[in-house]
């Protein structure tokens, strides 16, 4: 599997994982955790920070030399 083509689905998916944690935090269940404890739900939390990683990781392999 070539860079280019490695780094493009990893930025896609860390595109759909960003989008499905932040419509993971305005769940219901997420926002009565987020009035007990102060922050979202453990899976939201998840799901936004692999998206992250998985972004940061698509654009350092696409923009590496």
């Amino acid at each position: 599997m070539s860079r280019n083509l490695l780094s493009f689905i990893l930025i896609g998916l860390g595109i759909l994982l960003l989008i499905w944690g932040i419509q993971a935090s305005d769940s219901f269940s997420s926002q009565v955790s987020e009035v007990f404890t102060g922050t979202s739900s453990d899976k939201a939390m998840s799901l936004m920070i692999v998206g992250m990683v998985s972004l940061i990781a698509g654009f350092y392999l696409r923009f590496r030399n």
